[in-house]
């Protein structure tokens, strides 16, 4: 069976835009990611995501597992699980390999929920 593919529109709005500061993740009392080049995805009603460029995520803190979910909106998401310190978070870490093309600019990105992680801090330079 084919899974329902949506577009964002008026009734779920997608914006996805430059972070316009420096975003900085602590988790286990280090830091697992700092970015100057995060994307902020606002979908619908939801709190704002910030979306890190794997390249800035502290690769040792990441473990991939085999758990999936899947949005109509955005497309197939694959986990991590995130191993800093005191904090064991499994499947905390997310990411769109393959999005779909209303949320494009994310792949090669990653979130973190933040119910996991010490914090996610916006910094102003």
């Amino acid at each position: 069976m084919a899974k329902q593919v949506l577009q964002p529109g008026p009734d779920h709005p997608i914006t996805v835009e430059p972070t316009k500061a420096r975003v900085v993740v602590k988790a286990g009392g280090r830091v697992v990611a700092d970015s100057r080049n995060a994307l902020t995805l606002q979908e619908s009603t939801y709190p704002a995501v910030q979306y890190i460029p794997l390249a800035d995520v502290d690769a040792s803190v990441l473990e991939r597992t085999d758990h999936g979910t899947y949005c109509p909106y955005k497309g197939e998401a694959s986990y991590y699980s995130l191993k800093a310190g005191d904090v064991q978070g499994e499947n905390a870490v997310w990411t769109y390999e393959q999005p779909y093309d209303a949320v494009a600019p994310i792949k090669d990105h990653v979130a973190f929920y933040p119910n996991v992680v010490d914090s996610i801090d916006l910094v102003e330079d």
